[in-house]
């Protein structure tokens, strides 16, 4: 099997050859940059690490890198890395040079922070010294919903998620578009995989901060309804143009929106029936109905209780798989929904067996994940979510080379 026919059979619940990976196909199945770095190191790998993700602080996975690790997805953001005159070298930490898109000019404080201002001087975002992403400064509705919703695209440009999106890459005319995913299709046989930008309960946080939005879902469901009902015709208008230009090339589009903590989920089951599964479907049956696109959720947490909904609106993937957050064990989550959506992730628990374990440790925990998933296909490999910071290289490597091992590579 090709990696996309891998890809497909695997979200088709038919059991592929071996298992598919994904390490860097989206930004929620990425590595820090300093993870990056010192793995390219021991890899042996010379070469300027392109930091892709600036919220995140996510490096773009060299092709040497999906090679070696049998990556069978890629992002379709690669596309807009490969000028080098669209970066420059930085100095994120001591002894880490990395490179940054030319429209990203964060500044550094006295402290060692780093941080970015809007066009008036506000600061949009910041980096903690020593940490490894960017927080998000200003939530543009904090004090209250604005009379409309008129001038919503002012308040976007306040939110560093969305004012410093990795989707800037794909501000493209539809040719354009169409032109490079179509050559990216023709030059290789890996899955291809684009950011469809939908966000509906995390716009609430992004604007309102998340306890404002909690207490709105509760107080004032009228005002959240026409906000939801404003975001959904955003996103189907998006959603349009990336159908209509590229929905028979690309083979996954991503949404995102997070519904669970560690301890259960954010709302009660009747909350999201009433005011997030309708506008889901909305947008999934748009997609399903206008092109061949495979429909990716991404939502930590707990979110079990969610699932045969997520399944029903029209779900066929659910990512990252948070295996040790309540009612997630990786086994009933299989039993019960293994044959109708598949499991992107889930493959090692970042935060805490691939960060604090011994090798014997990744290796055994990644293979009985793989056995226990990957049965009759609905399995693609990847960590519980992004690869963090601190992660040593040989960990990595060993949870990958895990999967060749199931895969009887090696």
């Amino acid at each position: 099997m090709t990696s996309r026919e891998r890809i497909i059979s695997a979200i088709n619940h038919q059991q592929p050859d071996k298992v598919p990976v994904d390490l860097g196909g989206s930004t929620v199945s990425g590595i820090s940059v300093q993870a990056y770095h010192n793995l390219k190191k021991e890899l042996g790998i010379v070469k300027p690490t392109r930091v892709f993700d600036v919220v995140q602080q996510l490096a773009n996975v060299d092709f040497e890198v999906i090679e070696r690790f049998g990556v069978d997805v890629l992002d379709v953001n690669r596309l807009f890395t490969e000028n080098d005159s669209e970066w420059y070298d930085i100095e994120i930490t001591d002894g880490l040079v990395a490179q940054f898109p030319n429209w990203f000019r964060p500044q550094k404080d006295n402290d060692g922070s780093w941080y970015t201002k809007d066009e008036n001087g506000e600061v949009l975002s910041k980096m903690a010294n020593g940490a490894a992403s960017f927080d998000q400064m200003i939530f543009p509705w904090e004090s209250g919903y604005p009379e409309t919703f008129d001038n919503i695209k002012d308040a976007f440009k306040l939110i560093n998620w969305m004012a410093h999106s990795h989707t800037n890459y794909i501000n493209f005319n539809e040719n354009e578009l169409r032109e490079k995913i179509g050559k990216l299709r023709l030059t290789t046989d890996k899955a291809i995989v684009m950011s469809g930008g939908v966000k509906s309960i995390e716009m609430g946080f992004f604007l309102r901060r998340m306890d404002n939005f909690f207490m709105d879902l509760m107080a004032d469901q009228e005002t959240v309804s026409r906000f939801l009902d404003k975001i959904t015709d955003m996103h189907l208008a998006s959603l349009e143009k990336k159908c209509r230009s590229v929905g028979d090339l690309v083979d996954v589009i991503r949404f995102g929106d997070d519904l669970g903590m560690t301890s259960g989920p954010f709302i009660d089951l009747e909350t999201f029936r009433k005011l997030f599964k309708p506008r889901y479907k909305v947008l999934c049956d748009y997609i399903k109905q206008n092109s061949n696109m495979k429909i990716f959720l991404h939502s930590c947490g707990s979110i079990r209780q969610f699932i045969p909904d997520l399944i029903e609106v029209g779900f066929d993937i659910i990512n990252p798989v948070q295996t040790n957050c309540a009612g997630m064990d990786a086994a009933g989550l299989k039993k019960d929904f293994g044959k109708e959506i598949t499991f992107w992730g889930g493959g090692i628990d970042t935060a805490s067996v691939l960060s604090r374990g011994t090798p014997d440790d990744i290796r055994k925990d990644v293979l009985n994940r793989c056995e226990i998933l990957s049965k009759d296909g609905g399995f693609v490999f990847a960590a519980i979510h992004n690869i963090l910071a601190e992660i040593p290289p040989v960990n990595i490597i060993t949870a990958f080379d895990a999967v060749r091992e199931f895969n009887g590579e090696i």
